[in-house]
């Protein structure tokens, strides 16, 4: 009866959206983004999963939910049998809009799984899980671990280091009415490259993350520069080749297409006095396009995911909804 009463039997999970790439970190940079998902998870005697906000449209509510097959996968894994789940979930962040909407479920999923059951697995098992699921590091080891994170994945095995985000550094992000589904911009790039793109890009992701790690903010114009991905992308996402040859012209310290896209993010200094002109270059100019888009202003997260667990006769009475209605963005 004791054990019982002390098994965890319901957590919650917040996890932040994140950008990927910065330009020329090409599946290797990630940072995180103080825009969130909710994920509850709790034992049950039949499966449940309840979708909260318009940005679940179209999410599956049966047993084919990615956030209930990762949490299988974490089961499997610790060798425990828990078939039947009640799910619940709400998002701020956009589906197939480059701002890792993927990686916060598979990141949300696995550590709400793996609270549920005592936490026995480390959190590098589960970012080894989250990458092989994603097929690269950047947006789930920013999710999983907050900050910036800078990460390979070799097809074996991921490795990261975590960078502390300037806190002068803020983040602009225009996001379109459109989406763009990552198979689609991926099926753009070029199999093979030249030796002088990927020399360009050595150097600039290289720069890149010296200039955040030593806080040379004065060097990301120069090194936020790409030749991998983003020239071939730029005919999917009208009004983009403008903005990343001009942004840095009003007022943002460098400017990149946000993962696969079609989210644009600028990074801007925090006490700048050009943030009402560089919010207007933006829009402006997707507008000219005939693209309407959402803009947003965003902190680096710095925490990752955060848990909360109840055990047996604790639960919260509220649900979801109420409990995190504080912290939804407006």
């Amino acid at each position: 009866m004791e054990e019982n009463r002390n098994r965890i039997s319901k957590v919650r999970v917040k996890v932040p959206a994140s950008t990927a790439n910065l330009g020329p970190g090409f599946d290797t940079l990630g940072m995180a983004l103080d825009l969130y998902a909710w994920i509850e998870m709790g034992v049950a005697d039949q499966t449940r999963i309840t979708l909260h906000g318009d940005q679940m449209n179209g999410v599956p509510t049966d047993k084919s939910n990615l956030i209930y097959e990762v949490a299988q996968m974490v089961f499997k894994r610790a060798g425990v049998s828990l078939p039947e789940l009640d799910i619940a979930m709400y998002s701020d962040i956009p589906l197939t809009r480059g701002l890792g909407s993927s990686a916060s479920a598979i990141v949300g999923g696995l550590a709400a799984a793996n609270a549920l059951i005592g936490s026995p697995l480390s959190d590098d098992t589960l970012f080894q899980m989250a990458t092989e699921l994603e097929h690269h590091p950047d947006n789930v080891g920013a999710s999983l671990f907050g900050g910036l994170v800078v990460a390979f994945w070799d097809g074996t095995r991921a490795e990261h280091i975590r960078v502390e985000p300037d806190p002068q550094l803020e983040v602009l992000v225009a996001i379109p009415h459109f989406q763009l589904a990552t198979e689609k911009a991926r099926g753009v790039l070029p199999r093979q490259q030249s030796l002088e793109n990927a020399v360009f890009n050595v150097g600039h992701s290289s720069l890149l993350v010296a200039a955040f790690c030593t806080g040379r903010l004065d060097m990301i114009s120069r090194a936020m520069k790409d030749a991998l991905h983003q020239p071939y992308r730029a005919p999917l996402v009208p009004g983009l080749g403008h903005i990343l040859a001009e942004a840095t012209e009003h007022g943002a310290l460098g400017v990149a297409l946000s993962g696969a896209g079609p989210t644009m993010l600028a990074l801007v200094d925090r006490a700048s006095s050009r943030k009402a002109e560089l919010e207007n270059f933006m829009i402006g100019t997707l507008r000219q396009e005939g693209i309407e888009a959402t803009m947003m202003w965003l902190s680096p997260d710095r925490q990752g995911v955060q848990i909360e667990a109840w055990t047996a006769g604790d639960e919260p009475k509220a649900p979801l909804m109420e409990m995190i209605k504080g912290d939804v963005r407006a």
